[in-house]
């Protein structure tokens, strides 16, 4: 029986049996195969036994689906080959496997890439101006809007302060 088998610190020896044709692995409750870590995608891939294949679908997740150290959509996961989910990584392994080596303890935790200097200057992520000027000044009518009734009030004040002031100074009137 084939089963997946975690290799990450913190989760090593962890493992699950694909006794289903289709087996869901994510974050949530709600998956076949519960990973409770950060870089997990709430719904992260599928793996489904397509007679003696074992196929990996990514669910459009956040970190990405490794097998082998390559990005896959879909792809068959062969006896004893890693899969990568976010920083958890896990190996296919069967009844004829030799026994788990165990993966090296690692002291430094790999850090996801984060934005390119070339995203930032050709604007492909989300918020940047696309018309290539880089970031653009709002323009706030809020806070024009705020000035001038400041200014209003602020006259106003100082003429009934001065009102005041010559009402007291001039009691005849």
């Amino acid at each position: 029986m084939a089963k997946l088998v975690i290799l990450s610190e913190g989760m090593t020896g962890r493992s699950h049996e694909l006794k289903v044709d289709k087996t869901t692995i994510g974050r949530v409750e709600d998956n076949t195969f519960q990973i409770a870590e950060p870089s997990v995608s709430s719904h992260h891939c599928e793996v489904l036994l397509r007679g003696t294949d074992v196929v990996v679908k990514d669910l459009n997740s956040t970190n990405g689906t490794f097998i082998g150290g390559e990005k896959v959509t879909e792809a068959v996961l062969k006896p004893g080959q890693t899969l990568k989910l976010g920083q958890i990584e896990m190996r296919l392994e069967t009844g004829a496997a030799a026994a788990p080596s165990k993966k090296p303890v690692e002291t430094t935790m790999v850090i996801p890439r984060g934005v390119s200097l070339n995203e930032l200057e050709q604007g492909t992520r989300g918020g940047l101006d696309t018309t290539g000027k880089g970031f653009t000044k709002k323009d706030d009518k809020v806070n024009k809007i705020f000035w001038i009734v400041a200014i209003v009030v602020g006259v106003i004040i100082v003429g009934l302060v001065l009102f005041a002031l010559m009402s007291a100074s001039n009691p005849s009137q």
